[in-house]
């Protein structure tokens, strides 16, 4: 399904430009070394264990929404998509990737062998509690991963963020102020930041809010909606912001504000 929206009016606002498509897929369409910063949260596979053993009630839809849960991504891909993440970030660039305790320690060493060079896992300290019962989780990992090497915009930033959680919002949303703090210590305004899994467009709309421009997508017809209602209030969608790989693009297409399955 293709969603159109009609070019607007330049304002000087930044750009974004919204895809439809399996993550890896997408990405495959991105030119190498192309893309400044990617901030991204997967659904990851551990979702699915906590499904089962009844550690949250969130099964087909969100008890706190009327969202329709996603389907996981595999762990058994990580491997394919960290290698085109790598390909696609330019050097001297950041990848943030959220994920729980669990996906952490099968996430890490994946994305190390893909090139990445890891850091540290940031804390977001969400301020309330969630589901489960042993020890109920108030945190979450932000893996901080570097291509290159490039100094961080602020050397006096905390590796602990404190956003309250969302409430009721899109599943597993994240606040747009982590998203914020991640893009103004990794890039420049003008540079383009991209989410493979962009859920509700939190990342998004935090690159758009500090000027810079924005590439996402995701597989979900609900989540290109929601986002893109977002983003139109803060940006403006572009038709060229996505460069193509020189291979070609048998899944993406690059009409003008067009989200393609």
């Amino acid at each position: 399904m293709a969603h159109s929206q009609s070019p607007p009016a330049s304002s000087g606002k930044p750009h974004f430009q919204l895809f439809e498509s399996d993550a890896v897929d997408w990405l495959r369409g991105i030119a190498d070394d192309s893309v400044d910063l990617i901030i991204t949260d997967p659904p990851y596979e551990s979702l699915e264990k906590h499904r089962a053993i009844g550690t949250t009630t969130r099964l087909k839809n969100s008890k706190a929404s009327s969202n329709q849960w996603f389907e996981i991504f595999p762990n058994s891909r990580f491997e394919e998509l960290f290698d085109e993440l790598y390909r696609v970030l330019k050097c001297d660039r950041h990848f943030y990737l959220f994920c729980d305790a669990e996906t952490m320690f099968v996430a890490k060493p994946i994305a190390e062998a893909a090139g990445f060079k890891f850091w540290k896992p940031i804390i977001w300290d969400k301020v309330a509690i969630g589901m489960g019962y042993h020890y109920r989780a108030r945190y979450e990992f932000v893996l901080f991963f570097e291509k290159g090497k490039r100094k961080l915009n602020d050397l006096g930033i905390p590796d602990i963020l404190t956003a309250k959680r969302v409430y009721r919002g899109y599943p597993t949303e994240k606040p747009v102020e982590v998203s914020e703090i991640l893009t103004a210590q990794s890039t420049q305004p003008g540079e383009l930041v991209i989410d493979p899994f962009m859920g509700s467009g939190s990342a998004g709309v935090a690159a758009l809010n500090l000027g810079r421009n924005f590439g996402g997508n995701d597989k979900c017809d609900e989540a290109i909606e929601v986002s893109q209602k977002k983003l139109l209030e803060v940006g403006e969608v572009s038709d060229r912001l996505i460069q193509p790989n020189s291979l070609g693009l048998d899944n993406v297409q690059l009409g003008l504000g067009e989200v393609v399955v």
